[in-house]
């Protein structure tokens, strides 16, 4: 579980402290997904940076996250989008898209990562932060579920590539099956392996 609050620079109550972070930069295919979340006093049990928790774990909290949150939001960047801006800076769109859908708005942000979108928050930049401070876990959990969630509706769609199980990151299993069904609408068409195809 994170040993660290919030944030050592916002002590008081009085301040709303949002925490942010993405998931998806790696995949070929599907949007990148980011969350943010304002907790409140208490830290659902068990929470951890996703990449830490089981698959079971994160639902379970994807769910305590919403129903106790002071306020949750997820923001996006299209597939398009990434091809069109980058995945850095689609991602750092998404973030700020999921920050400015707050309600309430926050009054400090913290995100994971070493970078900050171009935005009006005052905002810290933390390298590891879904380890450490609850916040940012808890926005980890909500993106990292709603984009598995997501892969998986679109395997239906899209079958034959294994996106419910690898969730569109470059596996071999991906790769071979780019290579005998070809291009879809959901992937990526700047990055390698996919351009490579068309």
């Amino acid at each position: 579980m994170p040993t660290k609050a919030c944030s050592t620079q916002v002590a008081t109550a009085l301040v709303r402290t949002a925490g942010c972070d993405e998931v998806g930069r790696g995949p070929l295919a599907g949007d990148v997904v980011a969350a943010a979340v304002i907790l409140k006093s208490s830290i659902p049990e068990g929470l951890n940076d996703s990449k830490k928790l089981s698959e079971q774990k994160r639902e379970c909290l994807f769910d305590e996250i919403k129903a106790s949150a002071l306020a949750w939001s997820i923001g996006r960047a299209s597939v398009g989008e990434i091809d069109r801006l980058n995945i850095l800076n689609a991602s750092l769109l998404a973030m700020r898209r999921a920050v400015e859908s707050l309600s309430p708005l926050p009054d400090h942000v913290l995100v994971d990562g070493n970078k900050l979108p171009d935005w009006q928050f005052s905002a810290e930049a933390i390298v590891g932060g879904d380890g450490c401070y609850p916040c940012i876990s808890a926005a980890s959990v909500l993106a990292k579920v709603t984009r598995d969630r997501e892969m998986i509706q679109l395997d239906e769609e899209y079958p034959g590539y294994g996106l419910a199980k690898h969730k569109g990151y470059p596996t071999a299993e991906h790769l071979d099956a780019l290579g005998r069904l070809g291009v879809t609408p959901i992937h990526r068409r700047s990055f390698g392996p996919v351009a490579r195809l068309i």
